[in-house]
């Protein structure tokens, strides 16, 4: 794979890791063995946040690896039509692009089944495919703690970490994927070393104490603070989500919405997050404003076309969004 020519123009969002293929039952509630009729969709929870920002108003991009298979072409034509940059979306040679197989139980039973390589093609990408100027110039740089399961994508991460040199709104998502370690404790391991890297946290409560060994999510965000991170947040599914800076802490309620998929509302949250970091809001309205942006997405059948735009969460913010209602957010991601 040769270095991609350098973007033109800067992105607002840059975001590195996963992409997939997600297939999901044409009927909610019933069992894989069973299910006749699949709908083939985007997937791959950096390549929704990279849509949902796009979704948001935001130019974005998205760093990761297809297999040199006939699924690649349809990532890349998604990405175009959705108005996200394909110019880093290479193929592996000789590997597969991963499957998603789901099974939807709502509200809160999402089982994912993957096909894909061991290792999986976004695994490959290295140091010299990266184009560290524009990771630099980025206004936000969304990665994954699964980016630093395998090598050579684990040096590309401490590359592109590295070209930012400590710089505003590098976003860590903690994104536990326990089939892509050894043991929990390279997860941990790793995890605590991207923390001297990047400066906002985000993580559900599960995967905070998996790397900071602390189920309490106060205590969970405090020790991420301690470890120098600018923001951290902890996603607490139907109890809301819980953001610190060293000034202060807010615990936000989750929006009540009929949850249809809980797979993309994280990637949602992730896109309202990046949201509020470029557009200045303040802490509250940050996350309150993703909250609704998952609580829409876990109302709708896929994730990444479901992806909404700034005046749908706005609506959800005023209370004028009729089908988010009765049940409580889930936030999962594939």
């Amino acid at each position: 794979m040769s270095r991609p020519a350098s973007a033109e123009g800067r992105f607002d969002v840059v975001t590195m890791g996963r992409v997939g293929i997600d297939l999901y039952p044409a009927t909610e509630g019933v069992p894989l063995a069973e299910v006749e009729q699949f709908t083939r969709y985007l997937g791959g929870s950096p390549t929704n946040v990279a849509v949902g920002t796009r979704r948001l108003g935001h130019r974005s991009a998205v760093i990761t690896r297809t297999g040199d298979d006939p699924f690649a072409p349809f990532v890349r034509n998604e990405l175009e039509q959705l108005g996200v940059s394909s110019r880093y979306v290479l193929a592996a040679e000789g590997a597969r692009t991963t499957l998603a197989f789901c099974e939807l139980f709502p509200p809160d039973r999402f089982p994912l089944y993957f096909v894909r390589d061991a290792p999986p093609p976004e695994l490959a990408i290295a140091p010299d495919d990266l184009d560290l100027d524009v990771i630099a110039d980025a206004g936000v740089f969304w990665s994954t703690l699964t980016g630093l399961s395998g090598e050579p994508s684990r040096g590309a991460h401490l590359a592109a970490w590295g070209s930012r040199r400590g710089g505003r709104n590098t976003v860590l998502d903690l994104d536990l994927r326990p089939s892509y370690w050894n043991t929990l404790d390279d997860a941990r391991d790793a995890g605590l070393e991207a923390l001297a890297y990047v400066d906002v946290v985000v993580g559900n409560i599960d995967e905070c104490a998996v790397v900071l060994g602390d189920h309490d999510p106060a205590r969970a965000a405090s020790a991420l603070l301690d470890h120098g991170v600018r923001l951290a947040i902890v996603k607490r599914g139907p109890h809301g989500v819980l953001a610190a800076t060293r000034e202060r802490m807010v615990d936000v309620p989750a929006f009540p919405t009929r949850v249809v998929n809980g797979l993309g509302a994280g990637d949602a949250f992730g896109a309202g997050l990046c949201h509020g970091l470029l557009s200045g809001m303040d802490l509250d309205e940050t996350i309150a404003f993703a909250s609704a942006a998952g609580a829409i997405v876990a109302a709708r059948h896929e994730c990444a076309r479901a992806m909404p735009a700034e005046d749908a969460v706005r609506a959800v913010l005023a209370g004028e969004e009729p089908h988010v209602v009765a049940r409580s957010m889930t936030t999962g991601h594939s």
